[in-house]
């Protein structure tokens, strides 16, 4: 075998005094997978390549799903019983029967009965928030949502750092064409993860700045749902307009939410990364927004170097405004760890490089909405949404990799 000592390194269980656990996995396992096509080929290409070379027999992909009873039937009903009037119920028990909602794509009155139901569930939401945080937004505006695990290649970050841009924009320009947004956050951070933690005092403080802002926040507002569980999940995931899975392509595995909020007609901005690569394939392009570095520029930034934050903030102003506001005091308090994190140890999750594509990608795509091309947008994303089923998840994994029928 070529390179066998490199090998052995890569693949033992005991190396350097450590178990490792990850191999001893592996080699313990009859069967390897990723939870997303992406993933697969990561392990196989990156993170397992050796154990892939020696055993390529055991790799295989089974994409996440989701159970369309519960966050579709359980969560969403006036959608539901739309659905259930046009194609029957069968939709329930196999998800890619949601496949025959694609004949109503030049149905102006199914798609105005979809946007009806929305924005009833908007009203919902909002109902909700009032009682949650004392915050009262707009069922007419666009409902922006990140609602996910507070993790630093998450990149909540630059999903705080838009709205900024966008409050700038407005300080400047009480005019400037924004459309009216609500922006909704929910998530937990892990008790000893002090960036994460850092991370949602930031998006707390950007909303307070924006929801006192007397010409700001007759346009924008912004909310952070404490304690998000599935319950709340239930209640976010039927009002979202645009479905925030802008993760550092590579890091995602698969992620369950960009499911969950596709399911119930929003549309995905995100990065190529986990199953957003296989909603791009099922819906199209032209119905899904996608910017930024894709894995392989990532991965090559991370191990051949090339990448300077600091570089990258300095050229643009928005961007340059946006970092002033960590620690101008602004915010009411300062964030130096933030923008060490970015700047003085070179922005590990290209949170810098990936805002200038962002944000026009969510002027873009929110300039959209409300128009019947995102009406249609909505409803091929419903109608392609079946395949990420968790029926059809755990089939394959009964017939590949348990073989119990």
């Amino acid at each position: 075998i070529d390179n066998w000592q490199e090998k052995l390194r890569n693949t033992a269980i005991l190396w350097d005094g450590q178990v490792r656990m990850a191999n001893l996995s592996v080699i313990c396992s009859h069967s390897v997978n990723g939870v997303a096509a992406l993933h697969t080929e990561i392990l196989k290409r990156e993170t397992l390549h050796d154990f892939y070379e020696l055993m390529p027999e055991k790799f295989n992909n089974k994409t996440n799903g989701i159970s369309p009873r519960r966050f579709l039937g359980n969560a969403n009903p006036s959608l539901s019983a739309l659905i259930t009037s046009k194609i029957g119920d069968g939709w329930l028990a196999d998800a890619a029967e949601l496949s025959k909602l694609s004949v109503y794509y030049d149905d102006v009155d199914f798609l105005d009965a979809m946007s009806a139901s929305k924005r009833e569930n908007k009203v919902r939401l909002a109902k909700y928030v009032l009682e949650q945080t004392g915050v009262e937004i707009d069922p007419d505006s666009i409902y922006d949502v990140q609602v996910k695990r507070f993790h630093a290649y998450k990149r909540q970050l630059l999903n705080a750092f838009k709205i900024l841009a966008l409050y700038d924009r407005l300080k400047d320009d009480p005019y400037a064409k924004v459309p009216a947004s609500t922006f909704v956050f929910a998530g937990k951070a892990a008790h000893s993860y002090a960036f994460a933690k850092e991370s949602i005092r930031f998006v707390c403080a950007v909303a307070d700045l924006v929801n006192a802002d007397p010409v700001v926040s007759r346009r924008m507002k912004v909310v952070f749902m404490e304690n998000f569980g599935v319950t709340m999940g239930q209640r976010i995931y039927p009002a979202a307009d645009i479905s925030e899975q802008i993760s550092t392509a590579g890091k995602e595995a698969s992620g369950t939410g960009c499911m969950k909020f596709m399911m119930n007609g929003a549309v995905t901005l995100g990065t190529l990364d986990g199953a957003n690569v296989e909603i791009l394939e099922r819906v199209g392009a032209e119905n899904i927004s996608i910017f930024g570095l894709t894995s392989e520029e990532t991965e090559r930034f991370t191990t051949q170097g090339g990448y300077n934050a600091r570089e990258c903030a300095e050229s643009d102003p928005v961007l340059a405004r946006v970092l002033a506001h960590l620690t101008d005091g602004s915010l009411g308090s300062k964030f130096w760890d933030l923008e060490d994190a970015l700047l003085k140890y070179n922005d590990e999750f290209f949170v810098l490089r990936d805002f200038a594509p962002y944000l026009a990608a969510w002027d873009a795509l929110a300039g959209e909405t409300g128009n019947l091309s995102f009406q249609r947008k909505a409803l091929v994303n419903i109608a392609k949404s079946g395949w990420f089923s968790s029926d059809r998840a755990v089939a394959e994994y009964v017939s590949d990799i348990w073989k119990i029928r």
